[in-house]
């Protein structure tokens, strides 16, 4: 299964020996019989072994690593990594049947997504190497899960930063349109082949929980998609205007609103920014905003622009809640960190001329986990506050 060998500069090794997994194409000496999508043994200037990893020849990240040392890599290897990524997801007390199974590099497979909707599962290899071993992947899969059907949805364009085609693939019986599956005693309807993701934010499920513990009173859910957050607070809110651009994603918004008997979810079709705009010169007050927007930032070169996006909802959110009310923000862009995050939280606030409450500083769901020292291992940032006149 192991195939070649790549000789790494000292700051690609150094990187590594740090605790990353990554290291970059300007750091390759030499990569001797390294296939694309290989898994190659990783040595350093002095020829000391470091590691196995896969290998991309079109990335400009080269290496991914999925083993430290001279580790043996077989099918027995990537069954103890899955079989890790299971005791996790168990210790941590996950739903078995609605959760992300793999996880990339948090589960130590880089480039590999394995997301479970009850008996289908969603497959994505986002890499050459994660794509190589796809066969592998789905053997396994069938035997842990014995799944009625597999997607292998790789239509994701970063599958192109690797040179791979953009595809979607079954195994197995035919998908439905909509799956219906249950979030946490809720019936939420997803497209598995269709829908943001691998057919919902999975991400989001333990800010969803937090989001019901502090809604009230009359609420706002902006960028709504198909109503995850509006679902979950509207047992516990008076109202819940629901607020999406997407016709598409408002009807399973409305849907899942009506499969289970919620009354006062209002599905609004607009863009956020200019009914956040509206809303505040027609003097609407709300007790309750989440603000949970598409990524802004796609790379560095975008980040001052993001950044005045997400200024520019937050400071209008802050400005239409009432005193006490409650700010559930999101920002899923890798490239604003926590401490940018909070910077702009802190600057919207300034402008709004109020004081804000720290009540909660939250990530992405735990079957996402995080690795220390792979700072890209976490990109879903979520801030709970309190606005203070």
């Amino acid at each position: 299964m192991e195939n070649g060998q790549v000789v790494i500069r000292k700051r690609g090794a150094d990187r590594f020996r740090g605790g990353h997994l990554w290291v970059y194409k300007s750091d390759i000496l030499s990569h001797k019989d390294a296939p694309p999508g290989g898994i190659v043994s990783v040595r350093d200037e002095r020829g000391a072994v470091l590691g196995k990893a896969f290998y991309s020849s079109q990335s400009q990240i080269a290496l991914r690593f999925i083993a430290r040392g001279d580790a043996k890599i077989d099918e027995p290897f990537f069954q103890k990594r899955l079989d890790q990524a299971d005791r996790l997801r168990e210790r941590l007390g996950i739903d078995p049947l609605l959760s992300r199974r793999i996880y990339s590099e948090g589960d130590l497979l880089p480039g590999l997504i394995v997301d479970r909707y009850g008996d289908r599962l969603v497959v994505q290899s986002l890499t050459q190497g994660a794509d190589a071993l796809q066969p592998l992947v789905i053997k396994m899969l069938i035997e842990r899960y014995q799944p009625r059907s597999i997607l292998l949805r790789n239509d994701s364009r970063v599958r192109e930063l690797e040179g791979l085609e953009l595809k979607q693939e079954r195994i197995g019986d035919p998908l439905p349109d909509m799956l219906i599956v249950d979030e946490d005693g809720k019936k939420m309807a997803v497209s598995l082949t269709a829908g943001q993701k691998t057919g919902s934010y999975l991400d989001q499920r333990d800010n969803h929980r937090a989001a019901r513990r502090y809604a009230r009173g009359r609420a706002l859910d902006a960028f709504a998609y198909s109503g995850g957050f509006a679902v979950q607070i509207s047992e516990v809110c008076e109202s819940v205007e629901a607020v999406d651009m997407s016709a598409d994603a408002l009807e399973f918004a409305r849907r899942n609103a009506q499969r289970n008997d919620l009354k006062n979810i209002q599905c609004i079709e607009a863009n956020a920014f200019d009914f956040l705009r509206d809303r505040h010169q027609e003097g609407v007050r709300y007790d309750t905003i989440i603000l949970d927007p598409p990524a802004f930032a796609k790379n560095k070169e975008s980040l001052e622009g993001a950044l005045r996006g997400y200024k520019e909802i937050n400071n209008r959110a802050m400005r239409l809640l009432r005193p006490s009310g409650i700010l559930i923000t999101c920002s899923c862009s890798h490239h604003v960190n926590e401490g940018i995050f909070a910077e702009m939280l802190a600057d919207a606030a300034k402008d709004a001329g109020c004081w804000t409450r720290v009540i909660e500083r939250r990530i992405q769901s735990a079957d996402h986990p995080v690795l220390l020292a792979v700072p890209e291992t976490l990109y879903l940032k979520c801030f709970i506050l309190e606005i203070l006149s």
